[in-house]
This record gives structure tokens, C-alpha cells and sequence, in this order.
């Protein structure tokens, strides 16, 4: 009996060529054996049925005709379960490891540009890789925001050819391998068979031009080793474990590459007197008695440096802090907004009352 490809990829048979190629790589994503729930069985009658669809011709021919291949091997240039599991080789030796643990859809979006006649053609130059530095912080340096001078050695950018990696008084000529296109042709077995398919010319490093003389100062890497010298601003009311982003501020990249990030690790310090917790400050403070129960204010230096003089509101109870508004750190990146300060009161006892003082406190508890 005669397979309905159309219903096995579950489409019209007046679908375009993208819904056909659309709906396949949904499917075999889905039931791919690798992924759980996978089912290899349905995975190849997927194949199978895009074989057909996704091909003009035998698409026209199965419209006119029918076909059939069941009891038999996929068609020619079909499946071959190797291909994809990086069993077998491509010519030359090469093979292709899979992660099979990954996004397929990564996988199918290769395979279609290349089934498409897309060319894949990477320059083997590399980009600056990141570099990460560690910004030590006091909580007052943290509330105001600072700025901190770091030199790094690193890859810099060559002074002598600006970063090309060759003399440009006697500038590049044509890549006599590829002619100029920065790709050379090659054929690659996939799951759909021998596809045509560009790779990077080896030769030029994809460039499409040679350089007629590499620059002897950084042997036509673009970059040589050396001190970078960065500032960075870090905001207002940032907190310990954050990250400052300098972007273009790593490694130079190769031959005119883009450079690497810099990434900068903030710790602040922790502080003598106030604990943070987010935007709010909390600290201890001691006070007498007496103090308390004539209403005398509390005197605080905050972390902005101001003096604050703090009322204790009657019939406080002393294990909840009393709290002041907007006089905690600064909200990040947003000096004018602040969270507030909580302070917790302790009370020490007198080691010994006097007579006097017996008498006094007994009067007092009359009165109060």
C-alpha cells in the first residue's frame, strides 16, 4: 500500500515548499530517537517522506504516479543513521560529533542552509577572548558610585599595521586557491544524501586575499601582548556579587576581529557599622535608659556622612527598630531614590543602684 506522505508530515498537498521543509524539521525534531520520547521507526518514515516532498521532481512524479517504498531501503541518497550519530566519516576522514543532548533544531538549521545551496564559510581568526577583574569597595564607595583605574596585560591591538596583521603600503593580493571568494566547494554526506557544499578556503582563511608581506612586528596576528589601561565607572548603590560590562575593553581579536568584553567583579567590603540588605541599611546603636525615657534623640552618623538626630517615639517597644525613611543606600543607578535605615536600640542596666536611686526608679513607677 501506498504511503501518504503528505499525512505523514501532516500537510496539504497544496503546502509550498517552505511548509513542506517547515513541517519536516518540527517532526523529525520531535522524533528524533536521541530525544526523549524519541522514536526512530517514525523518525525514518519523516526522512523518507521528505525525501519525495522536498525534491521537485519526485514531488511531481508522486503527485502523478504514487509511489511506494514499502519492505525496502530508504531512497537513494537517503538515511543513513551514522551520518547523523557521527559513526561514519566524511571523505577525508573527517566526522562529524553530534551533541545529541542539545537543540536539534540547531542540527536541521545547518542541514537546510546546506540542502538550500547556503554556503557555511567561518574565518579561522578569532575574536578577543573576555577578561574578568575584581573591584574591591567600601559600603560608602558603593553608596556614592566610583571610578577605578585598572592596567591589564592582555592582547592589544598592533600599532604598527592598526590591527590588519600585514603591511598595508604593500597591501593583499588575490587568493590564488579561490579566487577571491573566500570558499571553495566541497561535498558533504548527510542524512539527505551527497549535498554540494562551501567551506572556508583554507588558504586565505577565508578572506578571499593574502597579504603581500605580513607585518614583522606581530607576525600577522594584528596584535601583540601589552598593558590596557581601562576605566571603569562603577554606579551608584551596586551590590556585592554584581557585574560591570565594559564592552570591547578584553583581548584584541585577531587581524581585525572584534576584541573580547571586560567583565568586572564587584565585592563590597562589609561594614563596621551597618549591615545591608538590599536597599536598606540596618545598624545597632547603644543607648542609655535614662535617655529613652526623657525622649533625647539619637545621634547617628549615616553612610552619606551626614549627622542625623534620631527621635525614639513614646511607648516604643525596644526589640523593633525604629525606622527612617530614605536615609539607606542609594537605589542602583538611581542616586536621587534611597531605602531606608533601621536602627535597633539596646539599653544597658546599671550594675548597682544606690539607695537613692532605688527610691527614685519606686517613685517613678508611681508616676508612670
Amino acid at each position: 500500500m501506498a504511503k501518504d506522505y503528505y499525512k505523514i508530515l501532516g500537510i496539504d498537498k497544496n503546502a509550498s515548499d517552505e511548509e513542506v521543509k517547515k513541517a519536516f524539521r518540527k517532526l523529525a525534531h520531535q522524533h528524533h530517537p536521541d530525544k526523549s520520547g524519541g522514536n526512530e521507526a517514525k523518525f525514518k518514515e519523516l526522512n523518507e517522506a521528505y525525501q519525495v516532498l522536498g525534491n521537485k521532481e519526485k514531488r511531481a512524479q508522486y503527485n502523478q504516479f504514487g509511489q511506494t517504498f514499502d519492505g525496502g531501503s530508504p531512497p537513494a541518497g537517503g538515511f543513513r543513521w551514522e551520518d547523523v550519530a557521527g559513526v561514519g566519516g566524511f571523505p577525508g576522514g573527517a566526522r562529524w560529533n553530534v551533541n545529541m543532548g542539545g537543540d536539534m533544531g540547531d542540527i536541521f538549521e545547518t542541514i537546510f542552509d546546506q540542502f538550500t545551496g547556503g554556503a557555511t564559510v567561518r574565518r579561522k581568526r578569532s575574536r578577543g577572548s573576555d577578561i574578568e577583574l575584581e573591584a574591591k569597595l567600601s559600603l560608602e564607595e558603593a553608596f556614592h558610585g566610583v571610578g577605578r583605574q585598572a592596567s591589564v596585560r592582555t592582547h592589544v591591538s598592533c600599532m604598527a599595521c592598526g590591527g590588519a596583521g600585514y603591511d598595508k603600503a604593500r597591501g593583499v593580493a588575490t587568493c590564488g586557491v579561490c579566487h577571491g571568494t573566500g570558499s571553495v566547494a566541497r561535498e558533504v554526506r548527510t542524512i539527505f544524501g551527497s549535498i554540494p557544499h562551501r567551506v572556508a578556503c583554507t588558504d586565505c582563511e577565508g578572506s578571499g586575499e593574502k597579504p603581500n608581506a605580513p607585518c614583522t612586528h606581530c607576525k600577522g596576528t594584528g596584535r601583540i601582548s601589552g598593558m590596557r589601561e581601562v576605566t571603569v565607572s562603577i554606579p551608584v548603590g551596586i551590590e556585592d556579587g554584581q557585574v560591570v560590562k565594559l564592552v570591547g575593553q578584553g583581548e584584541a581579536g585577531e587581524r581585525g576581529e572584534a576584541s573580547g568584553d571586560l567583565y568586572v567583579a564587584v565585592r563590597v567590603a562589609p561594614h563596621g557599622r551597618f549591615a545591608r540588605h538590599g536597599e536598606d541599611l540596618h545598624t545597632n546603636v547603644e543607648v542609655k535608659l535614662g535617655d529613652i525615657l526623657r525622649e533625647r534623640p539619637v545621634r547617628i552618623v549615616g553612610v552619606d556622612g551626614e549627622m542625623l538626630e534620631v527621635a525614639v517615639p513614646g511607648g516604643h517597644r525596644l526589640e523593633n527598630p525604629v525606622r527612617v525613611s530614605g536615609k539607606g543606600m542609594s537605589r542602583f543607578g538611581s542616586p536621587k531614590h534611597r531605602g531606608d535605615l533601621l536602627i535597633s536600640l539596646s539599653v544597658r542596666t546599671p550594675k548597682h543602684l544606690s539607695t537613692k536611686a532605688k527610691r527614685l526608679l519606686e517613685e517613678l513607677e508611681g508616676e508612670m
